[in-house]
């Protein structure tokens, strides 16, 4: 039988908290993906470890808890896996971003250019209102094609304030410099 005091000592477990350094060894590098001369930086390996995980979600949460975010917009995919527990930790909704056609209702639309093409991302043209201060999160910053596509699509609302967030910034391609908007940028981890 389980009882009411085993779940007190199991939702007392101390978190011991890693530094910098570990969230950053625990990036997996996966070369030629997805493509020949892609260094890939997989972020699932520093998601499976909760010491990590948790880590990286104070660390960030930390970071905006005091501008009063109401909500964090994720890009589609990979944005998603902390842009939820960001929002559920911020108290703010959550507003996700995605590729044409994945959200059922109206949608805003913006493209973008890829090395290689044009791309398209959406949102729902309710999801917010001028009153939000918006937190757009994604995991990663690279070029900045797919940032500034969501920072326009965020001002369409014309709403209060918007914040930048990355867990990782590739720093030597250069993506802060390309993305059009003075607002302010945080990321967690730099390579």
């Amino acid at each position: 039988m389980f009882h009411v005091e085993q779940l007190k000592i199991n939702s007392m477990k101390i978190f011991k908290s890693v530094d910098l350094e570990e969230i950053k060894n625990s990036i997996r590098n996966v070369p030629d993906f997805p493509k020949k001369g892609i260094q890939f930086k997989d972020v699932s390996t520093s998601f499976k470890d909760e010491r990590i995980f948790r880590s990286v979600v104070s660390e960030i949460t930390g970071h905006y808890r005091s501008v009063g975010i109401t909500k964090v917009v994720a890009i589609e995919s990979r944005g998603f896996i902390l842009g939820g527990v960001l929002a559920n930790e911020l108290n703010a909704g959550f507003v996700p971003i995605r590729k044409p056609g994945k959200l059922p209702y109206k949608t805003f639309s913006q493209s973008y250019e890829l090395e290689y093409g044009v791309d398209v991302i959406e949102i729902h043209s309710d999801a917010l209102d001028r009153k939000d201060v918006v937190l757009i999160h994604d995991d990663l910053l690279a070029t900045g094609g797919t940032i500034n596509a969501a920072i326009q699509l965020v001002k369409k609302f014309g709403v209060k304030d918007i914040f930048i967030n990355f867990f990782v910034e590739l720093d030597a391609l250069k993506g802060r410099e390309k993305i059009k908007s003075d607002h302010p940028i945080w990321s967690l981890v730099h390579f």
